[in-house]
């Protein structure tokens, strides 16, 4: 018998998001929607010298799933690089797809019930292209 997709541990993720507002300032931003279920979100970062990841702020506008993962992510997202999220990312595209396995981000399995419902994938890889195109985008101010 499969979990359920909306579950005690998926909605204490979701209300989660509160704890990252978005900064006053940041420097790099990036704003996007999912196109098949509407979902929004900004992801404010800040890094270190290094490039990692040091803060990180949101607004999401989306089911339970994505705010579940947009806390997933704002969660484990400091002290990573660019690569190491966009690998992240890729890795849950796989897994949707069938071509890999679980990925490796802490707190994801809470997720796994959702692999069978596929209008619910772009929600919850929308916080992981936010992180990319943020991090890729120019720098606020720059």
């Amino acid at each position: 018998m499969s979990a359920p997709l909306y579950n005690r541990d998926i909605l204490a993720l979701a209300v989660a998001t509160a704890d990252y507002p978005l900064p006053a300032t940041a420097r790099r931003r990036a704003s996007l929607r999912a196109p098949l279920c509407g979902s929004r979100i900004i992801v404010d970062l800040d890094t270190d010298k290094e490039g990692r990841v040091s803060a990180v702020g949101l607004h999401v506008e989306a089911c339970a799933l994505g705010q579940a993962s947009a806390a997933l992510l704002a969660r484990h997202a400091p002290g990573r690089s660019l690569f190491e999220i966009r690998d992240a990312r890729d890795a849950i595209a796989r897994w949707f797809a069938g071509e890999g396995d679980a990925p490796d981000w802490p707190g994801f399995d809470l997720l796994a019930p959702a692999r069978d419902y596929p209008a619910r994938h772009g929600a919850i890889l929308l916080p992981f292209d936010a992180a990319v195109a943020a991090f890729e985008g120019a720098e606020l101010g720059a």
